[in-house]
């Protein structure tokens, strides 16, 4: 068994919504070896092994981890990303809980390079509106609406829309004719064109104005005899 890498952590809770119910971990090996590369996941363990480019040669054994989770995952909805400085997990916790796991293993042991990731870490009760990391950017096992969908590139990132292009520019909507959106927009009175557009209707704004004048003047009194 080779050496440790220094493996960051953090996590994020939610009783009812999945997405929201996951674990950050980071596993800081610059420079991994494709080919060395051996990562397994099951809904109670996880394991790692691989070599890094600078080590290859003066390092005969790989970087290597294996732990036994606090409580189950989700392998078919967790996801990993390779970058040139680490490894990159996102874990599903197959139960919805408000709670946060109490650790990241089974054990409550020490691991010396398992640590806090504090650059993603929020408190329990502070979660609201904190940042998330970008799913899409993940290989997601199977998900099907994400990883499926090769974070949206089984819609050609949206190219397979062609720009709206599937859609006809939307002048293949039925009932629609040849109408853009402008000028759908437009027609309907909403002001869709952008700022300054003459083609917005102005006619409306010009009515109320007459109607918020105030009274009409007051008539001359006929003089007293």
């Amino acid at each position: 068994m080779g050496q440790h890498p220094e493996v960051l952590w953090a996590q994020r809770s939610s009783e009812t919504v999945d997405e929201k119910n996951v674990l950050y971990v980071t596993i800081n090996l610059p420079n991994i070896v494709k080919d060395t590369l051996d990562y397994k996941l099951t809904p109670t363990t996880l394991s790692f092994s691989a070599k890094s480019k600078k080590d290859i040669e003066s390092e005969p054994n790989p970087y290597a981890f294996n732990l036994d989770l606090y409580a189950e995952v989700d392998p078919e909805k967790s996801g990993s990303k390779l970058s040139d400085r680490s490894f990159n997990l996102i874990l599903r916790k197959k139960e919805n809980k408000s709670e946060y796991w109490p650790r990241l293993t089974k054990e409550k042991v020490k691991n010396a390079f398992l640590k806090t990731d504090f650059s993603k870490w929020v408190d329990e009760d502070e979660q609201e509106g904190a940042k998330e990391e970008p799913a899409e950017d993940f290989d997601m096992g199977g998900m099907g609406g994400m990883g499926g969908m090769g974070g949206m590139g089984g819609m050609g990132g949206m190219g397979g829309m062609g720009g709206m292009g599937g859609m006809g520019g939307m002048g293949d909507m039925g009932g629609m004719g040849g109408m853009d959106l402008q000028q759908m927009m437009a027609s309907m009175g909403a002001g869709g064109g952008p700022p300054g557009d003459e083609s917005a209707p102005a006619d409306d704004a010009a009515d109320d104005d007459d109607d918020d004048e105030g009274p009409p003047p007051l008539e001359d009194a006929e003089p007293t005899k």
